[in-house]
């Protein structure tokens, strides 16, 4: 999974080794002598460690039985780069721009080579809303900051709902991108003020300092944030700093009888550590945090023990010619090998994991031909001067950034534009099967479909983090009333606060709205998988604020809503008894809105695939719903709690089906999230149906 590029000959391995430079004259001016040097300092094993790497993540996004644990891949592969990138910049002073047309020269034509052949195909393949996500994709991939776009989209990238992107990978790109412009500027800048063995202890000082920092932070935010302990630079540096370790120590390691037998052993022991978790790692693994401790450090240890060649060395199982086969041709097929599983499953549904397989196959096939017609071409051919490397790095920016725009501009017009947003929700009925009160007829869905996934109710920074365990003051319509509406739940609550606005505005009440995504009001216990761990934010937030609420003034009306999949029926029963025994004792009247039919797919996308046809796009009633103690189960008339229940509305009649669209209204903004816009043509039914006279 690593951006590092793949030798494709022992000339081109022999560049990044310690010790070892790049010959920078034309290919017809080496001499036997320079050819013999770069031989002799060629290391297969690396070849074949790569190649473990590769087949590792390629198993793993196919799904291959039994290798649940094959993203760590992406952590030897950054091992790797810390330990070439390091010999190469410690082996002698280089200029920074020589070293920066190196890495574009190296990197960046096969990328971009695959970012516009994914633009293309993603543009005639991917209904537009996918096309959308892409064209931003690629921009960002282009620029190098792919990684941080994910972070900022809190996308998990080991669990995610929403359809990955094809371009998701290459945030590994764009953090070794990152690190070797930290890299160069750090080694360089201190091989230029410094010399001997002050340089050396700098930059190891400099090594360890930042690896440790870089640890800590990945450690901390695996507990806090999986998104940003994933994704971001600042946590994965430590994995390039292990790797400058072992490259650094490979200076010092002698070859005395006892120094290679210990490092036989050690060589032994990486092995078994990098593929320990191959299989013993899965997507509940939280990661990287510590757990990335063993695949890098045995890596690391590989990488050090393959400098004292022993006939029982480690490093011999790595030469392996299918293994260094599939690392030759790692840095490319790991690019082309996600566009073509996603995009295939994007147009033809779910796959299963011998399709996936096969598919992943077959992109070597591309991959071997960028390797053979754009990486090699350009990293030989012609003058090795910088400018010719900046050159090529500029335009396989370049190139790409327009395929993006052009991608992005195509879609906007498949689409239209967002405007619907400022058009207000159509009159809705007040009771009856009807959704739109009487008279009222939609000649377009609304919202739009260029709308309908940003179609987000007011005030998301009342859905507080996920580390967070206390809701800030978040109230909307009369905030000096003395009389409030509560809306208390999950981000199931929070997709009601237009509807909940509209109620308490026409009685010149304040709206007091404590939500928190992913949290189950009913006392339960549950795992967040963003954060790779039991949710225990989640129990102090309800904690927190069932005793807030018994402090505070006593409401008018507590409403009450939420995702009804936490836990099995009974587990969900008694954590309704024991978070309604802390309600009633308010003494403030209660309210339970029954949730909303889980769709299970992104509604949007379905129906921009389908042309916006309102029947493409249905799902089976029989996963809609689950049972819910609080309708079915009695607690509800137990503690006097008025319900409503919209599931018959939503999902009319008997059939097999449900609707995603209804009387024109698209009725979901992903897989399970009503529109804000049916939540405000609700307002008068919920207005009746849960305040009814009261007003």
């Amino acid at each position: 999974m690593s951006t590092a590029v793949p030798p494709p000959s022992s000339a081109t391995a022999a560049e990044l080794l310690p010790g070892v430079v790049q010959v920078t004259r034309p290919p017809a001016a080496t001499t036997t002598g320079d050819v013999e040097r770069r031989r002799s300092a060629f290391r297969p094993d690396i070849e074949g460690l790569r190649g473990v790497a590769v087949l590792s993540v390629l198993a793993f996004h196919a799904g291959v039985p039994g290798l649940t644990g094959g993203y760590v891949g992406v952590d030897v592969f950054f091992v790797i780069s810390g330990f070439l990138i390091t010999g190469m910049l410690t082996g002698r002073p280089l200029g920074l721009w020589d070293f920066a047309a190196r890495r574009a020269r190296r990197i960046l034509p096969a990328a971009a080579t695959v970012l516009v052949a994914t633009a293309a195909a993603g543009g005639a393949l991917l209904d537009p809303l996918r096309g959308t996500d892409l064209a931003r994709d690629l921009i960002a991939s282009a620029g190098q900051f792919a990684n941080w776009r994910f972070v900022g989209q809190q996308t998990d990238y080991l669990a995610s709902e929403r359809d990955p992107s094809p371009l998701q990978h290459f945030w590994s790109l764009s953090v070794e991108n990152q690190f070797y412009l930290l890299w160069g500027v750090l080694l360089l800048g201190l091989a230029r003020y410094l010399h001997g063995r002050r340089r050396t202890a700098a930059i190891t000082v400099a090594t360890l300092g930042i690896g440790g920092l870089s640890l800590a932070l990945c450690l901390r935010w695996t507990e806090t944030s999986a998104p940003l302990a994933y994704f971001s630079t600042g946590s994965r540096l430590w994995e390039f700093a292990a790797g400058a370790c072992a490259a650094l120590l490979a200076r010092r390691v002698g070859q005395q009888a006892g120094v290679r037998v210990g490092l036989t052993v050690l060589g032994w022991a990486g092995l078994a550590a990098v593929v320990g978790p191959l299989f013993l790692y899965d997507r509940n693994t939280p990661f990287p945090g510590a757990a990335a401790l063993l695949p890098v450090l045995g890596a690391a240890a590989l990488l050090l023990a393959g400098t004292a060649a022993t006939p029982l060395a480690a490093g011999r199982a790595l030469t392996a010619r299918p293994l260094r086969a599939a690392g030759r041709l790692s840095y490319a097929w790991y690019l082309w090998h996600w566009p073509v599983i996603t995009i295939a499953q994007a147009r033809y549904g779910t796959l299963s994991w011998t399709a996936l397989a096969a598919l992943t196959a077959a992109s070597a096939l591309p991959a071997w031909l960028t390797l053979r017609l754009v990486e090699q071409p350009l990293r030989h051919g012609g003058t090795a001067a910088p400018r010719r490397g900046l050159a090529v790095g500029a335009s396989a920016l370049v190139i790409p950034l327009i395929a993006g725009l052009t991608l992005g501009g195509g879609t906007v017009r498949a689409l239209g534009t967002a405007s619907a947003a400022s058009v207000p929700a159509p009159p809705g009925a007040v009771d009856g099967p009807s959704l739109l009160a009487p008279g009222t007829v939609l000649t377009s869905l609304t919202p739009s479909l260029a709308r309908a996934r940003e179609d987000f109710p007011p005030g998301k920074g009342c859905e507080i983090a996920l580390n967070a365990d206390a809701s800030p003051r978040c109230l909307f319509g009369d905030e000096h009333s003395p009389d409030r509406i509560v809306l208390l739940g999950d981000s199931h609550a929070g997709q009601w606060i237009s509807a909940g606005i509209a109620m308490a505005q026409q009685r010149h009440w304040a709206l007091e709205v404590l939500v928190k995504p992913g949290c189950p009001l009913a006392t339960i216990t549950v795992r967040n998988n963003v954060l790779g761990r039991t949710f225990e934010e989640c129990d102090r937030w309800r904690e927190n604020t069932l005793t807030r609420l018994a402090n505070e003034a006593k409401p008018r009306l507590v409403l009450l809503a939420g995702l009804n999949r936490y836990g099995g029926p009974e587990e969900r029963t008694q954590g309704w008894t024991r978070t309604l025994d802390r309600l009633a004792a308010l003494g403030a009247p209660l309210a339970y809105l029954g949730d909303t039919p889980m769709p299970g797919k992104d509604i949007p996308t379905c129906l921009a695939a389908s042309d916006g046809r309102s029947d493409a796009c249905v799902f089976p009633r029989d996963t809609a719903f689950e049972p819910d103690p609080m309708l079915d189960g009695g607690l509800a008339a137990r503690y006097g709690v008025r319900t409503l229940d919209l599931g018959p509305l939503l999902c009319p009649a008997t059939g097999p089906s449900c609707p995603a669209v209804l009387e024109g209204l698209v009725l979901y903004r992903d897989t399970g999230h009503i529109t804000d816009t049916l939540a405000r043509v609700l307002a008068p039914r919920l207005d009746k149906g849960l305040l009814g006279a009261a007003h």
